[in-house]
C-alpha cells in the first residue's frame, strides 16, 4: 500500500473520531456534566483495547506518513488550497504528538480521568491561556483547513450552483465558527470554568 493511501485510510478514520470529538466539545454548551455524560457514552464505543490500539495507531500512520508527505510533495505545491493542505497537515501532526502524549501521561502518570476538566484546565488558567487558544484554535481549524483542501481536490461536482472550489472555502469558514463557538463552549460561555481541585495540579496549584 502507497504512503499517500495509507495517510488518507488512517485519516478517513481519525476524521470519524475527531468529529464525534468535536461534538463532544460542543455539546458542553449544556454544562460540564453534560459533556461528561456523552463523553461516557462516546467511551463506551472507543475506548477498549482494541479500538483504542486501532485508534492510536492511525495516529501514528498519519504522523509518519503526513511528514513523509510533506518532505516529497513540497515542489508540487502550487495554489493556495495545496500550501493549507501541506501546513494544516504538518500542525495537525505536532498537535497529535503533544495532544495524545498529554492524555496518556495524564491518564497513566498522573492517575487522572482525562474528561472535561482536564482538557480545559489550562485554558480556563490565565496565562496558560494564552497557549491553549491557538494551540486549540488552531487545531480545529487546520482539521477543517484540512478536510477542505483534500475536498477542493477530490470533489468534481458542483452543488447547488457552488463549485468544489467553493464549498471548500465554506468547510474552512465552518471550521473558524466551530473552533470560536468551542470556545464559548469550553469557557462557560466566557464566564471561565471552575477547575476541581484534582485537576489543578494540571496549572501549578
Amino acid at each position: 500500500m502507497t504512503t499517500t493511501r495509507l495517510h488518507y485510510l488512517s485519516g478517513l478514520m481519525l476524521a470519524v473520531f475527531i468529529g464525534l470529538h468535536l461534538l463532544n466539545h460542543l455539546y458542553s454548551v449544556a454544562g460540564p456534566d453534560q459533556h461528561i455524560a456523552f463523553m461516557k457514552v462516546l467511551r463506551l464505543f472507543y475506548r477498549n483495547v482494541l479500538v483504542e490500539a486501532v485508534l492510536l495507531m492511525a495516529v501514528l500512520l498519519q504522523i509518519v506518513s503526513g511528514i513523509k508527505l510533506f518532505k516529497n510533495n513540497s515542489k508540487a505545491t502550487v495554489s493556495n488550497f495545496d500550501k493549507l493542505h501541506r501546513w494544516t497537515g504538518l500542525y495537525l501532526a505536532a498537535f497529535f504528538v503533544i495532544h495524545v502524549g498529554s492524555v496518556l501521561a495524564g491518564r497513566t502518570v498522573l492517575h487522572l480521568d482525562t474528561n472535561f476538566y482536564y482538557g480545559v484546565a489550562g485554558l480556563n488558567t490565565f496565562p496558560f491561556s494564552l497557549f491553549f487558544i491557538p494551540y486549540y484554535g488552531l487545531a480545529t481549524v487546520s482539521f477543517f483547513g484540512h478536510t477542505a483542501a483534500i475536498h477542493s481536490k477530490k470533489m468534481k461536482q458542483v452543488v447547488f450552483g457552488w463549485t468544489p472550489q467553493r464549498q471548500a472555502k465554506a468547510i474552512l469558514a465552518l471550521g473558524v465558527i466551530v473552533a470560536a463557538f468551542m470556545f464559548y463552549c469550553l469557557t462557560n460561555k466566557f464566564r471561565g470554568v471552575e477547575i476541581p481541585t484534582e485537576y489543578k495540579v494540571l496549572v501549578g496549584k
